[in-house]
């Protein structure tokens, strides 16, 4: 037995020399590995050996075949590498020619105005806050001087869920859950941008989802010479440093007193167009003192702090950064309107 798998391995291995393709050497390893091959067969015919012998010719079998597969392994790497050679002197490449472009994406302009602002208003000092999107109604209206029955919680305006969970109106939640977390300790100065929901019909300047960003400042000695200063200084460095500002009484429930805050036209700059009604000024945000009932809510003494809120939508600063006229350009994803933000 020993002799025959001697002469089985040289035999194997003079053969494999021998091997000129593919498939030549396939049909070696079956002649010699397969489950009909020849080894196999010297497998099935150690039940006649007697208990003594039959493991020294398992050992010899096992060793044999791991001589052919080696010898089979390196012949099939060989033929693998000569393959490869022919195929790379066959083919060339031109490294002078142009690459394929791959098409990339850019930032969405309502991302790039909210990094702006946020850049701006952390450089005055202020922390950026979030909250939910999904907000109970103690905190979208009751926590901001808003309480139930009043007209700005009509249900017509809100988009609610139950009778006490609702679709933010605005990111004021995001201000009242911020002072709660304070504990009436001050300083206290955040922006709060993200999206909110209002019923609305989706028109040129109207939409039923957008973004918006508010700021709120609450502090010892906080005065409306220091909201003014605050709203300049965004106004010039979102629009140019020869912006202007001009503010409006106005009302809303969380701030007493209220204005509306306008910046001289970036299309006519001041001197009177269609886009500003021959006005020379655009609305652009709603801002106030916070009243104080909201700070007596939130844990703060209005007899020992006051502080500043104010609200803008990213969108109308997007319009009219950019010069865009319709609001639903931002939500269509039209690659034509969003390649002409790309930065590079």
């Amino acid at each position: 037995m020993q002799t025959r798998l001697q002469q089985l391995k040289e035999n194997a291995l003079a053969l494999l020399k021998q091997v000129g393709e593919g498939q030549e050497l396939q049909d070696l390893r079956v002649k010699y590995l397969g489950k009909k091959g020849e080894l196999t067969e010297i497998l099935r015919g150690m039940g006649g050996l007697s208990a003594e012998e039959r493991p020294k010719i398992g050992q010899l079998v096992n060793e044999v075949r791991q001589v052919i597969e080696e010898a089979i392994l390196s012949k099939q790497q060989e033929f693998e590498a000569r393959v490869l050679e022919a195929k790379l002197n066959k083919q060339t490449i031109d490294v002078t020619l142009p690459g394929r472009p791959v098409p990339t994406g850019t930032m969405h302009p309502l991302s790039r105005i909210i990094e702006e602002l946020e850049d701006i208003f952390i450089g005055l000092g202020y922390e950026v806050a979030e909250g939910p999107e999904v907000e109970l109604d103690h905190f979208n209206f009751e926590m901001l001087n808003l309480p139930k029955g009043h007209p700005a919680r009509d249900m017509q305006d809100s988009f609610y869920i139950t009778e006490e969970l609702l679709l933010r109106t605005h990111t004021s939640p995001v201000q009242a859950r911020t002072m709660l977390k304070k504990e009436g300790k001050t300083p206290l100065k955040i922006i709060c941008p993200g999206k909110v929901y209002r019923r609305d019909d989706d028109d040129a300047t109207h939409s039923h989802q957008f973004t918006q960003i508010e700021g709120l400042v609450v502090g010892k000695d906080i005065s409306m010479s220091d909201l003014k200063g605050t709203l300049l200084t965004f106004a010039k460095q979102m629009f140019g440093e020869d912006q202007q500002i001009r503010l409006r009484p106005s009302f809303f429930p969380f701030t007493e007193p209220s204005v509306e805050v306008d910046i001289q036209c970036v299309i006519c700059h001041g001197e009177g167009c269609r886009i500003c009604k021959q006005t020379g000024w655009i609305e652009i945000l709603g801002a106030g003192m916070v009243h104080p009932r909201v700070l007596e809510m939130a844990g703060y003494n209005p007899q020992e702090v006051s502080g500043f809120a104010f609200g803008m939508g990213v969108e109308r600063i997007a319009m009219l950064k950019y010069g865009i006229e319709d609001i639903r350009n931002f939500y269509t994803n039209d690659v034509r309107f969003l390649r002409q933000f790309n930065r590079s």
